[in-house]
């Protein structure tokens, strides 16, 4: 018996009979037949397929985020205290970078836009490679900033007449004065400073809510544009806060603004009935009227 168990073994595994199966018993244990076969581990290939998979992954959400920062939203850190109380230092706004290519701008919306080249020179850049990444990274996120943009809140359109102040010290648009309670700091005054602009074509004229706390367009006049901004400087629309969780909340357009008498002002054409040509002006004669990334800690 002991003879031929090993033979009958290996024919039993390989399937034949007789002398020449128990001369194939070492040919039967050689790699992909019978039972040693199995010792292949089939998902050996798995470790690099999942890497593959995983940074396919990792770059397509890098693509997803950067295309919805580039063109549809981003988020925005307020540094100062300009907009107050409706935005308020530290506060995150989610901006609105698609809403434009719909409709063209409203008075009342509060905009993030660009300053260079009229609100001021860019930042000098650190030397550092590394540091410019880093600092890119977080202008990215929402947690630095880039400290070249901006948010007010749209006062005129182009081709609107905005001045201040009426008896009751009300900025008017258009002859009709706002009523700007719902959002100007608790206790502020509409301006301490009085203009009276009509905004040009394609730009616009903007104030902060914190009006004694906002170097806005009224501190703008001497610079390039003489206190407007042009439209194409305007990176969205900021339209909720979305840090702390405390404050979340949307950013609507005040009702003021959709007094009918304003007369419908279109942001890249004139305001029907809008006076033309310069107003005289407490701050001199100014000819027409006026994307978390952080924003310029300024007020």
């Amino acid at each position: 018996m002991s003879g031929t168990g090993a033979g009958d073994l290996a024919a039993a595994e390989s399937g034949e009979s007789g002398p020449a199966a128990a001369e194939a018993g070492p040919a039967a244990r050689a790699p992909g037949r019978g039972r040693p076969a199995a010792r292949h581990w089939p998902g050996r290939r798995w470790p690099g397929g999942f890497a593959h998979d995983l940074l396919l992954l990792v770059g397509l959400a890098v693509l997803f985020t950067v295309l919805t920062k580039a063109f549809v939203a981003q988020a925005y850190l307020v540094p100062s205290g300009s907009m107050e109380q409706t935005i308020r230092p530290g506060d995150r706004v989610l901006v609105n970078k698609l809403v434009y290519r719909i409709r063209g701008v409203q008075r009342g919306d509060i905009v993030v836009f660009s300053g260079t080249g009229s609100w001021g020179p860019p930042p000098a850049a650190s030397a550092s490679p590394l540091l410019r990444w880093y600092h890119d990274v977080l202008t990215a996120a929402g947690l630095a900033s880039n400290g070249t943009d901006y948010i007010k809140r749209v006062i005129g359109l182009p081709g609107d007449h905005v001045a201040c102040c009426d008896p009751q010290g009300r900025i008017t648009v258009n002859g009709v004065p706002l009523q700007e309670g719902a959002y100007l700091y608790p206790g502020e005054r509409s301006s301490g400073e009085r203009f009276s602009v009509t905004v040009p074509p394609g730009r616009l004229w903007v104030m902060g809510d914190h009006r004694r706390d906002s170097a806005d367009s009224r501190d703008h006049t001497d610079d390039p544009g003489e206190g407007t901004i042009p439209e194409s400087a305007v990176v969205g629309r900021a339209f909720a806060v979305i840090w702390p969780p405390s404050q979340l909340r949307s950013l609507p357009i005040p009702a003021t603004f959709s007094q009918p008498g304003l007369r419908p002002g279109a942001a890249g054409g004139p305001a029907a009935g809008a006076p033309a040509g310069p107003e005289s002006s407490g701050r001199g004669a100014v000819p027409g009227r006026v994307r978390v990334t952080a924003l310029r800690a300024r007020r």
